[in-house]
């Protein structure tokens, strides 16, 4: 599907079917690859890529967690999403970057050579159905979240997302869309690729960081609120209170919000008044309406 397309890898643009590893490699056998995910899209003057000086940021952050160090540093690796939007004609699409040990790793479990890095950037399409507004349904999954201390829960890691793989299996099994993990503190954390919050008396409730990942389009739905005068809240949130939630909705980087219709037998209506706003709001800064948040794009 993607052939036609060219893959930036380690300073070099290659076809995409040539941009692969053996399958022995450290990133792969071991499942130690890091990467980040972001939108871009048409802007007044050309493509421009969401927030992602905050993104590069975290692939770095994701790192010195992980006690890695890439072979490129983040100008470098952003003027390689620019070269790489550019060969390949992206306007509306999605970026990922990938940083990975590409050596073989037959015994070996620790290395110390630099990451290598590589940028994929494809065009929207129905297959990545980006944008979509679709409520849907959400349970409580019957998976934790991994414990901070078992890995850095904040590094955007492969090997992490087993945990929502399984929260997301165990969920569609069930019916649902999504599955909520509770974390071993008995607090409400994440979904599988999604940030949560909740409404209740007017309030916008999402669980703080330090058991969940670090969401750019979670921060950037908490930094928007305050300019409609919604009200945030980055407390513990206990499951029991999605029970009562005045309306609930999830967010990530392809489809911004999600209203929750259905949450395990409970049915809301949606979107709620207070999800309504921020899916405007945010609707509002991606189609380049709101020029409040123009820093938060870069021209590509």
């Amino acid at each position: 599907m993607y052939d036609h397309l060219s893959v930036w890898l380690n300073g070099r643009m290659i076809p995409w079917n040539e941009a692969k590893v053996p399958i022995l490699s450290h990133g792969f056998s071991r499942g130690s690859a890091i990467f980040e995910i972001f939108g871009t899209h048409e802007g007044p003057t050309g493509t421009v890529a969401f927030r992602m000086d905050q993104h590069l940021n975290r692939l770095m952050k994701s790192a010195e967690l992980l006690g890695m160090q890439t072979g490129y540093s983040t100008r470098q690796i952003a003027d390689a999403v620019a070269e790489t939007v550019r060969v390949n004609k992206i306007g509306r699409g999605l970026v990922k970057i990938l940083a990975y040990w590409g050596e073989e790793a037959i015994i070996q479990l620790v290395l110390n050579s630099k990451l290598d890095v590589a940028v994929f950037a494809v065009p929207a399409s129905e297959e990545l159905d980006l944008d979509n507004e679709t409520p849907v349904a959400a349970c409580i999954s019957k998976w934790r979240k991994l414990h901070p201390d078992t890995v850095p829960i904040e590094a955007k890691a492969c090997a992490n997302y087993l945990n929502g793989y399984l929260a997301r299996k165990d969920a569609n099994l069930r019916g649902f869309n999504v599955g909520f993990l509770v974390g071993t503190d008995g607090f409400l954390a994440e979904g599988s690729v999604e940030s949560v919050f909740l409404v209740k008396d007017g309030v916008l409730k999402t669980p703080p960081l330090g058991r969940i990942l670090s969401g750019i389009t979670r921060l950037s739905i908490l930094q928007a609120a305050p300019a409609i005068g919604i009200r945030t809240s980055e407390d513990p949130v206990l499951p029991e209170e999605l029970f009562t939630a005045d309306e609930i909705f999830v967010c990530n980087t392809g489809v911004k919000i999600l209203p929750v219709a259905r949450f395990e037998a409970r049915t809301l209506e949606v979107p709620g008044p207070v999800t309504r706003q921020l899916m405007e709001l945010m609707n509002g800064i991606f189609n380049f309406s709101d020029g409040r948040y123009k820093g938060w794009f870069s021209p590509l």
